[in-house]
């Protein structure tokens, strides 16, 4: 059902980043998915709160191109890039604002996410109460699943380009945690919007797993006529 105009729209910030390849921390950020996680959270007004990037809905995306490396951010409280830590990089924001208020039922968006698709597997009756391990999908799997998600996200897909990604790692350290990895596939394409109120909340809140790792930011842009 199309968003009546008295429904309050929702505000959130977009702020994309272009990163200094020469920074040292970028560097660090781009081996290790955790640091770069905790210099997005930099971004957010202070809290202890333990659900910090939840209650502020921070989403980011790396994007890289043969000119440079991007972070598109994403958060429904004020960001401030000016935390980052010195010569990281330069930052624009925007207001998502506009963009919430021109969604309606029957438009035609193009869209981009990095996502992890995952499936949980079944334990055995005999292991009944476990949960089984998540494991990655690729190939025609992955496009399933989103095409799933994006079913449940308000979107009827017209095209959908699958392009696998460097996944988001954290290396064995020092202290011998285990090392993180979290696959992760772009996908891009065109679809129509069927359901605006479900689209909203998936922009807002992201899609599937790994969210603090660069996973799950859905982009909309108006598609070509």
């Amino acid at each position: 059902m199309t968003t009546p105009a008295t429904t309050t729209v929702p505000t959130a910030t977009l702020a994309r980043i272009r990163l200094n390849p020469h920074s040292k921390d970028v560097q660090r950020d781009l081996r290790d998915a955790r640091e770069l996680h905790r210099t997005m959270m930099r971004l957010l007004p202070p809290s202890n709160d333990a659900d910090a990037r939840q209650t502020h809905g921070l989403l980011f995306r790396l994007e890289t191109d043969p000119h440079a490396t991007h972070i598109h951010l994403q958060a429904t409280s004020t960001l401030h890039p000016d935390r980052l830590p010195p010569h990281y990089g330069h930052a624009q924001t925007k207001d998502l604002t506009p963009m919430f208020r021109a969604l309606r039922d029957g438009i035609g968006v193009r869209y981009r996410i990095a996502a992890n698709p995952t499936k949980r597997t079944s334990l055995s009756p005999a292991e009944k109460g476990k949960r089984g391990p998540v494991t990655p999908l690729t190939g025609a799997e992955a496009d399933q699943w989103w095409l799933r998600q994006a079913t449940k996200a308000g979107l009827h897909l017209h095209t959908l380009l699958p392009t696998p990604l460097p996944p988001a790692r954290r290396p064995r350290d020092k202290d011998n945690r285990p090392q993180m990895r979290h696959s992760l596939i772009r996908f891009d394409g065109t679809a129509t919007i069927t359901d605006t109120e479900a689209l909203t909340h998936a922009v807002l809140t992201g899609i599937g797993r790994g969210k603090p790792y660069g996973a799950g930011l859905l982009s909309l842009a108006p598609a070509p006529t």
